[in-house]
């Protein structure tokens, strides 16, 4: 169960992520999580910074879909400009909002990466797809919900046992 938690790929912002490498090896499709993940969970829009990494993604050739737990219009308040499809109210870790996902971008599980912030939620539903996992750190701890809150707690107690099982390494975050 664990080794379910454990990203393929940890990285501190997506701006980190080696978006040419990732394309080389395969990978055609991009799921992403929202809050804390491209923005803080009370920042209604992307950053500049952020709209260009949207811009680099679609140039190189991903498709890119957003995949929120969040409610139909924080999503889309977020999505709609940027012209992203997005599903919303997604329940991860549940499988269903990521086969959606792939749906959409018309790809299978081994050209999908999933990018997040959490462990429990972005990190294990898409481990147990088979898809490459990328943990970010999060962008804004004091903005988020009760939900979430508790969430980083449980991801502490297993952080604590994969260190002691040797799973997970500080060094092996990429900058």
């Amino acid at each position: 169960m664990f080794e379910r938690l454990v990203p393929k790929l940890r990285v501190n912002t997506v701006f980190d992520i080696n978006l040419e490498g990732l394309y080389l090896q395969g990978y055609r499709g991009i799921i992403t999580d929202l809050d804390n993940t491209l923005v803080g969970a009370k920042a209604p829009l992307a950053t500049p910074e952020l709209v260009l990494w949207f811009d680099k993604v679609k140039q190189l050739g991903f498709k890119l879909v957003i995949v929120s737990n969040n409610n139909m219009n924080r999503v889309s308040r977020f999505a709609a400009p940027l012209n992203i499809e997005f599903v919303h109210r997604a329940r991860k870790p549940s499988n269903a909002p990521f086969h959606k996902a792939m749906k959409l971008m018309n790809l299978e599980p081994e050209k999908t990466i999933v990018v997040g912030d959490q462990m429990l939620t972005d990190v294990y539903g898409g481990n147990r797809l088979g898809l490459f996992t990328v943990l970010v750190l999060p962008i804004s701890l004091e903005d988020e919900g009760l939900g979430t809150r508790i969430n980083r707690r449980i991801e502490q107690i297993a952080l604590t046992r994969l260190r002691k099982r040797g799973l997970w390494h500080e060094e092996e975050q990429q900058e």
